[in-house]
């Protein structure tokens, strides 16, 4: 079914319209400085289309939660749900066909990337079934597809652009059509912006973004000074869904507005001096008491940071007679600990470890979050968690959720020793499978794989057993009544014959999530 979506009006007084269905199969990318007009672009994109297509808005200002009386959209509280509990709702949000909003505007950069990055994973996740044409819209998009790192950390910038990049490259075939908007497309990576073939430029004054504007639209560099003299509101349309040479519009009036709204002159009030002094430092009553706030971080630079600030015991300050024959206190030397203190600490880490692990959510949260648990706990038993730096966090963390016991064995040493050498986030999966090989157990399911890799979705478990066996870390064999084994060539094991679609373990939703099963 073919709909035309109302944008406004072109230069010459005719509609500009936006065909929705070519729209879903050939992305949007729209530009323009703070000011151009963007979001009342969006707003009047999405307004047109809602009763015709399911819709979810990740929101970094939460300037599209008014939506939701109007129009009906849900909104999701970002700050209400961890990560794991966005990626359930995604899946439920696929799965009911609601359209929502993901307001993101109570948490910081870098907890925006993540969460957007969760929600993202899980409408792209979503089981084939319920592969529903869906428009996501992401506004500024640049700050969940920087084209460079930031002050945020590379884990954080890597979930988020790989799934800003699954969105635009691999959502099509998902049902997921990408609408993303972008103050400066330099500040945007080259290859999201790439997958666009819908565009809508508007006012902006950098030669880059004017010059990155032009190529995109087929237009010659010395018509890049046009953009500087857009009105507000008025963007250069080009594409399959829009028109096949650079057509002006004007973007027509919306029926909701943002919570901030445009900004308009209001002269402050006439007060005596004398009076605005008191007014300002004099504290009332009322006003409740104020501490400077300070969000938990779940980088893995942040913890390093945190722990390079404790530092060790402070040395005793130097003394009166220190500082006169200009000597200072030498630095007390720690003790060595002894090969029983070792074990002692190893096994300690061994228990700590479980108790991280039994959490039903650790599963599915990141190597940081799982760190810093780690460390808090270590600490509360009195024990130098600092002392098991992050690369052997992660390797410990590996065999412990493939299921490795604790005694000395040769061949699982020799298993830990291979998978040290593959990529960290091949090491849970390749651990797992050698666990069941070497006790000769069935071959975990497209279940237990997707868990070793943080995630719900069987698809992805498949997914990511077939980027395994095309690099040739396994190789995978059928048998009767739909079984499967896989063997490790690296070390010439084979596990038994299982079923990979078997499910042993529950998806009890998170408390407070929306859209729980009944």
């Amino acid at each position: 079914m073919k709909v035309g979506i109302d944008m406004g009006r072109t230069n010459t007084g005719t509609a500009a319209t936006l065909d929705l269905e070519e729209l879903l199969a050939t992305r949007l990318l729209v530009q323009g400085n703070s000011g151009s007009g963007k979001s009342h672009l969006l707003r009047r994109l999405i307004e047109q289309s809602a009763p015709w297509v399911q819709q979810a808005i990740i929101d970094p200002e939460g300037d599209f939660v008014t939506l939701a009386e109007r129009f009906g959209h849900v909104v999701v509280e970002a700050d209400e749900h961890t990560e794991s509990a966005l990626q359930a709702v995604a899946a439920r949000v696929r799965q009911h066909r609601v359209s929502v909003v993901l307001n993101l505007e109570g948490l910081d950069s870098e907890m925006q990337m993540r969460a957007a990055a969760a929600f993202l994973g899980g409408l792209f996740d979503a089981d084939r079934d319920f592969w529903y044409p869906m428009l996501v819209v992401v506004d500024e998009a640049q700050l969940f597809a920087p084209s460079a790192a930031g002050e945020v950390s590379d884990e954080a910038r890597k979930v988020s652009l790989g799934a800003m990049t699954n969105l635009m490259c691999r959502g099509r075939k998902r049902g997921l059509a990408g609408v993303i908007a972008t103050q400066r497309l330099a500040k945007l990576a080259k290859n999201v912006a790439a997958e666009a073939s819908n565009f809508l430029m508007g006012r902006t004054f950098l030669d880059i973004d004017m010059a990155r504007a032009s190529d995109l639209l087929g237009m010659e560099r010395r018509q890049a000074e046009m953009f500087r003299d857009l009105e507000r509101g008025h963007f250069i349309a080009l594409g399959p869904a829009l028109s096949r040479r650079p057509l002006p519009l004007r973007i027509g009036a919306v029926e909701t507005q943002g919570r901030t709204g445009s900004p308009t002159l209001l002269p402050p009030p006439t007060t005596p001096t004398e009076d605005a002094r008191d007014l300002i430092f004099t504290a009332t009553e009322a006003e409740p008491p104020r501490f400077p706030v300070r969000r938990p971080s779940t980088s893995a630079s942040a913890d390093l940071m945190a722990q390079l600030a404790r530092g060790r015991a402070a040395a005793p300050p130097p003394t009166l007679a220190d500082e006169e024959e200009g000597a200072l206190p030498l630095p007390i030397p720690e003790p060595e600990e002894t090969a029983e203190q070792i074990a002692e600490r190893e096994a300690l880490y061994e228990e700590i470890l479980r108790a991280v692990l039994a959490d039903p959510e650790a599963a599915y949260r990141s190597i940081a979050v799982l760190y810093q648990d780690f460390l808090v706990r270590c600490r509360g038993q009195g024990v130098e968690g600092d002392r098991l730096a992050l690369p052997a966090f992660r390797r410990k963390l590996a065999a412990a959720r493939a299921g490795a016991g604790t005694g000395d064995d040769p061949a699982w040493e020799r298993a830990t020793g291979v998978a040290a050498t593959l990529a960290e986030d091949i090491q849970p999966v390749f651990l797992l499978l050698a666990r069941a090989a070497l006790d000769h157990a069935p071959c975990p399911s497209d279940a237990d794989v997707a868990r070793a890799c943080g995630s719900r979705s069987k698809g992805r478990g498949r997914r990511f057993l077939t980027y395994m066996e095309q690099r040739g870390f396994i190789v995978a064999r059928s048998g009767l009544g739909n079984t499967r084994a896989i063997s490790l060539p690296a070390l010439g094991w084979e596990t038994a014959l299982g079923d990979p679609n078997a499910d042993d373990w529950a998806e009890a939703p998170a408390e407070g999530d929306l859209f729980a099963a009944g």
